[in-house]
């Protein structure tokens, strides 16, 4: 795992097509801006979790509908 630190506005790129911008930090959180192609998913990791134990279980889960997720770009 590759640990950075940044402060607000400062960038971090992956690869040629993704840029991830800190758009600010408060309280020792921070909300970052992610900029990606179409087809690259951009997901949560607690909802990543979700999306696989209820694929394991075969279980659909509520909270990833298509209908529920808000758009990200």
């Amino acid at each position: 795992m590759l640990v950075l630190g940044r402060k607000q506005n400062e960038t971090i790129c992956i690869g040629n097509s993704i840029k991830v911008v800190i758009v600010q930090t408060k309280d020792g959180s921070c909300r970052l801006g992610i900029e990606a192609p179409r087809d690259v998913p951009i997901m949560r990791g607690e909802l990543l979790e979700a999306d696989t134990a209820a694929a394991a279980a075969d279980v659909p889960s509520p909270d990833l509908q298509p209908a529920a997720q808000p758009a990200l770009r």
